[in-house]
């Protein structure tokens, strides 16, 4: 609902932080549905509950491993990249060595 009302709104600045809510919250989420199993892996290994905390680090591992790649693109969207500086107009012309002594394109 709320990536609606910011698509038909007029602020510049409100799908910008949409944008980041939402990545905070895959982030949230991933490293909730990871540290939970593990925290559960931790605490059956301090209990020397063997096969329970096998099977929690197996499941940690099995959240884990498609997680990762939503966290790394949670993380890329708090900190977007920088965007590409525009080239500014050509310099002087510079005469090239050798034999020819005009610039290049005229």
């Amino acid at each position: 609902m709320e990536q609606w009302s910011v698509s038909n709104g007029d602020q510049p600045g409100e799908f910008e932080d949409l944008k980041r809510r939402a990545s905070v919250a895959l982030l949230v989420a991933a490293l909730v549905a990871t540290a939970g199993p593990a925290l559960i892996a931790l605490v059956a290994h301090q209990l020397r509950l063997v096969r329970t905390t096998v099977v929690f680090l197996a499941l940690t591992v099995v959240i884990a491993v498609p997680a990762f790649p939503f966290a790394v693109s949670a993380g890329r969207g708090l900190h977007p990249a920088p965007a590409a500086a525009t080239p500014g107009p050509p310099g002087p012309c510079v005469e090239p060595s050798g034999g020819d002594t005009r610039c290049p394109g005229g």
